[in-house]
């Protein structure tokens, strides 16, 4: 009779039980339960270190895989901003929170009588400021609803090309029509710009625009409510819808495309800086 198997790594202890991997004895102390039967310890982890750990996968990457790169970039540069702007209003004396009070906001928010002066960027730098932390959660929040559809179907430079166009249009109607010396600042006019664009979009496929039409008579209210710019959100409402015809309408040629928004943000420009507004006319 032949003497009983000993386990491989305790020659001292007699076993019948073997490792289902490699067949070899193991006593009770070395077994590991696997899915079937036992395995030795050298088994096991010969088996962990063959299989790869998953990678961690960083915030900013996951996000722009979820909302779009375009979008979350967008977001990230308006919280950007509104960080600048907070250390700015700290850094004369202000509340982080009344980031409007600071030099930095007084700077580059949109100003009609400043850009008659001279100060052209504040026609799109406006665009990157917010009057306080409830507007900008408000308007990136908007930005995360409405953005990442909007991205998927035009493709992140068309995309971002409506959404400046949009911006650049609010800024065209506050400069025409809006109050001389008042500072306006917000995403508002992009959004609204988004929200013609989805319009135009849902239009051209032969979507229902019911639900769409009543979100936007909503916010069309909402922007009578004192202290929110009508003429900018009607601006950028424009500005989008007309940027996104171009886009459907030239859709067969890139070429087209590229010219037709040029050409819109041409004419922006020209609006913007080259007619007579209230404020020339004023000569304030």
């Amino acid at each position: 009779m032949p003497p009983p198997a000993t386990c491989y790594r305790h020659p001292d202890r007699p076993t019948g039980i073997r490792c289902t991997r490699c067949d070899r004895p193991i006593c009770p102390e070395c077994m590991v339960p696997a899915s079937v039967g036992f395995q030795c310890p050298d088994d096991v982890r010969a088996g962990h270190a063959g299989v790869r750990a998953a990678r961690p996968v960083p915030r900013w990457t996951a996000a722009r895989r979820r909302f779009g790169p375009v979008t979350a970039g967008l977001v990230a540069v308006n919280v950007a901003v509104f960080v600048v702007t907070a250390v700015s209003a700290v850094s004369v004396g202000n509340p982080p929170l009344d980031n409007w009070r600071s030099p930095v906001f007084a700077e580059f928010s949109q100003i009609p009588v400043q850009v008659v002066l001279g100060e052209d960027w504040r026609l799109l730098t406006g665009a990157f400021l917010h009057i306080g932390i409830t507007h900008l959660l408000l308007n990136m929040l908007s930005l995360l609803v409405f953005g990442p559809e909007l991205e998927r179907r035009l493709g992140w430079a068309r995309y971002l090309a409506v959404y400046l166009v949009s911006a650049l249009g609010g800024a065209v109607a506050i400069q025409l029509f809006g109050e001389p010396g008042r500072a306006v600042a917000g995403a508002s006019a992009a959004l609204y710009g988004l929200l013609g664009a989805l319009g135009v979009l849902m239009l051209a496929a032969r979507q229902d625009l019911r639900g769409l039409l009543t979100l936007l008579a909503i916010n069309v209210v909402i922007s009578f409510l004192p202290g929110v710019s009508l003429l900018g959100h009607l601006g950028g409402l424009v500005a989008g819808v007309l940027a996104t015809g171009l886009l459907v309408l030239t859709r067969r040629r890139g070429w087209g495309q590229a010219a037709g928004l040029a050409a819109l943000s041409a004419v922006l420009v020209v609006l913007a800086l080259a007619v007579p507004t209230p404020v020339a006319v004023l000569g304030l």
